[in-house]
């Protein structure tokens, strides 16, 4: 039923009233009707998340923190340095060797490179696993994810032996021997041997039907819609080498160490210099920060896709 000038029907989230403003006695009394559980649900969700982030960033603000103290305060828990200094970045700057600039060089080269090479390999590697019909492929596929078992200390003689034979460990081509160290790796065969398998036949069918060689089809077909899995490789590669310490350490000498071998020279037998550790650990933090914001949307349709099917 419909009041008068000003009401609005009975079925709305108001009660209908007359022009004089006064409710009918008769006239229903009708209430916003919704889901309250869901409601408190959803807001102790958002709670728990906020409070997640930023349980999270503690680390990160107390490293920014203590990069700005004395040593001698960088051992206390206090929240404002006393005194503030910039100690630590100046050693960081004027008294590293090599130089933060070489660390950031070598760190940089070493992951961009791993990372092309793993986008290169893995694709191609899950396209033919997921799409191509060939014996043993599954056998095959299996031992690929049975590396994953199989931990770097395990295989360090025969890799080394195998590297030092090749002439990769000396001079500059030790970049070369960390960089086929980890050229391609099993967890990103299969995040986009599962991401292929997601996308459906008819499409790589249709290329095939207009004489699209396997080759064509897998370039100008299954990688362009490949993306979020691309982008969620890239960033878990360059991530992952970025902050890699066994094999370069293994493989490199002082000169071209990375930035996560530099952080053990803040280390002595007796102490730790805290300041300068911390600043160099805000720095490393960075580039990979940057890296996840600007590709954050890809990451996460890419992990979503890669576990539809199997």
């Amino acid at each position: 039923m419909t009041g008068s000038s000003g009401g609005a029907t009975a079925s709305g989230a108001t009660t209908a009233l007359p022009a004089g403003g006064a409710r009918d006695a008769d006239a229903p009394v009708v209430r916003h009707v919704g889901d309250t559980g869901a409601h408190w649900r959803r807001r102790i969700a958002y709670a728990v998340m906020i409070f997640y982030a930023v349980l999270m960033f503690v680390p990160f603000g107390w490293s920014v923190i203590t990069s700005f103290k004395t040593q001698a305060d960088s051992v206390n828990l206090s929240v404002i340095p006393n005194p503030v200094t910039t100690e630590g970045w100046t050693y960081l700057f004027e008294r590293l060797d090599p130089s933060l600039l070489r660390l950031f060089a070598n760190s940089f080269g070493i992951a961009l490179t791993v990372t092309i090479s793993n986008l290169v390999l893995a694709s191609l590697a899950g396209y033919a696993f997921a799409r191509l019909r060939f014996p043993g492929r599954e056998i095959l596929f299996l031992v690929v994810l049975a590396t994953l078992m199989i931990p770097d200390q395990l295989r360090l003689v025969p890799v080394y032996l195998l590297l030092n034979l090749l002439g990769l460990t000396r001079g500059p081509l030790e970049y070369l021997g960390v960089v086929l160290v980890m050229a391609v790796m099993g967890t990103n065969v299969f995040l986009m041997r599962q991401y292929f398998l997601s996308i459906p036949r008819d499409i790589e069918e249709a290329a095939r039907i207009d004489g699209a060689s396997f080759f064509t089809t897998f370039w100008r077909v299954m990688l362009p819609l490949a993306t979020p899995a691309l982008s969620a490789v890239a960033i878990l590669q360059f991530q992952g080498t970025w902050n890699a310490f066994f094999w370069p350490l293994v493989l490199l000498e002082r000169q071209y160490f990375t930035i996560p071998i530099a952080l053990t020279f803040f280390r002595t037998e007796f102490q730790t210099n805290w300041p300068p550790l911390m600043a160099m650990v805000v720095l490393a933090t960075i580039p990979i920060l940057v890296l996840y914001i600007f590709f954050q949307r890809y990451f996460v349709e890419g992990i979503a896709a890669s576990g539809v099917k199997g």
